[in-house]
């Protein structure tokens, strides 16, 4: 099965807990890494950077290693005393047609990257300025909220979370999700006819 810019479409209009559901509950990034606009939805392919604190040299370097479709993701540990990334880098982000950007760390000028309506999740925002010396490494495996990401790995996001699929995995989770979301369009139709979600799920009465 081809994995293009359609099914990346579908995985974020599906959503991030439908995929995490129904793709063994597994790579459910920590939900303090929220969007800055809870209306935008995101999937697309991690290009991954590691950063040191407080320095944003190689996020300059990652962008030109993203491409369209991309999910440009950056580990800084957590760290938010700083702000590596605002409206200038995302400017260059959308003029290279990324599809987003995940920073486990701070970010400003968000009120400017909400009205652009490109999807940003980030653990917090700082107005503290970076430097542009230290060396970072691009393309590497980074952790994110807790969760090793992989370059290739898929990223889904919106106002309910991020969860992480491996790359080769998503056609399957793809597959997996539309039938979770077709089982529960079935759940909507029985209750909506009377149906107790008692005994949809085959709980016993109290």
């Amino acid at each position: 099965m081809e994995f293009g810019t359609e099914q990346m479409a579908r995985l974020a209009e599906l959503g991030a807990a439908t995929v995490y559901e129904a793709h063994g509950q597994k790579g459910a990034i920590d939900p303090a890494i929220k969007p800055l606009d809870p209306r935008m939805t995101m999937a697309g392919r991690a290009v991954t950077v590691k950063l040191a604190p407080a320095d944003n040299w190689f996020i300059h370097a990652a962008l030109l290693e993203a491409g369209p479709g991309d999910v440009l993701v950056v580990d800084i540990g957590g760290f938010t005393q700083a702000g590596p990334w605002g409206d200038v880098l995302t400017l260059a982000a959308q003029t290279r047609g990324l599809a987003g950007l995940v920073v486990d760390g701070a970010v400003r000028d968000s009120a400017t990257i909400i009205a652009e309506g490109w999807p940003v999740f980030v653990r917090g925002t700082c107005i503290r300025r970076t430097t542009k010396v230290q060396r970072g490494e691009i393309n590497v495996p980074v952790v994110i909220g807790g969760v090793v990401v992989n370059p290739g790995d898929i990223l889904i996001g919106d106002a309910d979370g991020l969860v992480v699929v491996p790359g080769d995995e998503g056609p399957a989770a793809l597959e997996e999700a539309e039938a979770r979301e077709a089982k529960e369009e079935w759940q909507r139709e029985q209750i909506r006819a009377g149906v107790s979600t008692l005994d949809l799920l085959g709980l016993p009465r109290p």
